[in-house]
């Protein structure tokens, strides 16, 4: 394909982390990392890299930018100069509202996406990689949002989906899944990756999760996420910190990546601090940034936030906490689940792992602001969801009565 065709985007080519002197043209879509400067032991991720010289940014960035951007486009259409070609059609991803929980700190709430989570940022732009390398379809190994999100856009794309999943799937997943008509298939965890590489190499179905032994991903993924940055900036300016979920770091180089593009296009003057909040059951990143490494392997222990544990960290996340002044936290589940109760009652219904924002800032204390926390996906992703048994009440005033003096309703 001929991504000259599609000159909305400025995307020029891609580059290595591991040193970003290191180029390559736009296709082939990497999806194992920068194969210059990656080694046994650490495989560095690639991104793209665009033309920024030639980005309008008044039409793009400036006080008179319509919402749906120049030509009117919404979703992620409206930053397209700044991101790789969206050749797979879109599903009205991004503009998600900016919650004000309490004065100073906002909740980016990101359930408000097409599959009730941030990953549709980033599979509009993977599937769009599998459109220009004219893939015969994607495959996925996820336990969760990614694999929902990935069967959505490949649906849209007329492309088929392959999904490996582990052994258990929540039921609102399960549900995104068969309805999008993916191929699921529940494998032991440590078969994911595997298996997935053999679909790829036997089958050559395009990769939109990672292949590689320490986390590189898909070098246009990260690219959706920068989109947060840029709608976090319109809605409210820069923060003085901004609090991410984090599994792999992908959504919060991302986010980082998109603050340093506005102060590189001169649209602001600096870059938020921004803070990756890991579980403590694992917390690879933590224990990178700690001990000065690229990456980290972590023994993992029980945890409810599956959607973010991880045993592996990538490069990318070690980037965006330094490069930010950023810190790495390591929060335990009972800080995540008193975060996810703050949320339901000021009407925000997040899954444990995307409570791991606001938790982060808790367990922070003061910082100064505004803060944003980044809230990756709806409560109906989490494990045991609609599996509480109900019982009914006896249809009688005074059972009914008692029950609402039991929650503090009387007259």
């Amino acid at each position: 394909m001929v991504l000259d065709a599609y000159p909305a985007s400025l995307a020029t080519g891609q580059r290595s982390l591991g040193d970003p002197a290191v180029g390559y043209p736009l296709l082939p879509p990497l999806t194992e990392g920068c194969p210059e400067t990656s080694t046994p032991e650490v495989s560095y991720p690639a991104e793209v890299d665009y033309a920024y010289d030639k980005v309008d940014v008044e039409a793009l960035f400036g006080p008179s930018a319509r919402y749906g951007g120049p030509a009117g486009r919404a979703g992620l259409d409206r930053w397209a100069p700044l991101l790789p070609p969206l050749l797979a059609p879109g599903l009205g991803e991004g503009g998600t509202p900016l919650v004000e929980l309490e004065p100073g700190v906002y909740v980016k709430d990101e359930s408000r996406n097409p599959t009730w989570s941030h990953k549709d940022r980033l599979n509009r732009c993977t599937t769009s990689a599998a459109v220009a390398a004219g893939a015969p379809g994607i495959v996925v190994a996820s336990s969760g949002n990614h694999g929902a999100s990935a069967a959505a856009y490949a649906a849209r794309a007329g492309l088929p989906c392959v999904v490996f999943t582990g052994p258990s799937l929540p039921p609102a997943v399960d549900s995104f899944l068969n309805a999008y008509g993916a191929v699921v298939l529940p494998v032991p965890w440590e078969a994911r990756w595997p298996l997935m590489r053999q679909v790829v190499e036997r089958l050559g179905l395009h990769p939109v999760s990672n292949l590689t032994t320490t986390h590189t991903g898909h070098a246009y993924g990260p690219e959706g996420y920068k989109t947060i940055a840029y709608e976090i900036h319109r809605d409210l300016g820069v923060p003085g910190a901004v609090f991410v979920p984090t599994g792999y770091a992908e959504l919060l180089y991302g986010v980082w990546k998109g603050f340093v593009e506005l102060e590189r296009l001169g649209v602001t003057d600096r870059v938020p601090r921004i803070f990756a909040c890991e579980p403590a059951a694992a917390a690879p990143l933590a224990q990178a940034v700690r001990e000065g490494l690229p990456v980290a392997r972590a023994e993992r222990r029980p945890t409810d936030a599956y959607s973010i544990v991880s045993t592996v960290s990538g490069y990318r996340g070690v980037l965006a906490v330094r490069g930010s002044g950023g810190r790495a936290l390591a929060l335990e589940d009972a800080q995540l689940a008193a975060a996810q109760r703050e949320l339901a009652r000021a009407g925000l219904w997040t899954e444990l792992s995307s409570a791991a924002g606001l938790a982060g800032l808790r367990a922070v204390g003061d910082v100064e602001g505004p803060v944003v926390c980044v809230s990756t996906s709806s409560g109906f992703k989490d494990l045991g969801v609609g599996s509480r048994p109900t019982a009914l009440v006896a249809p009688e005033w005074g059972e009914v009565e008692r029950r609402l003096a039991a929650a503090g309703i009387r007259g």
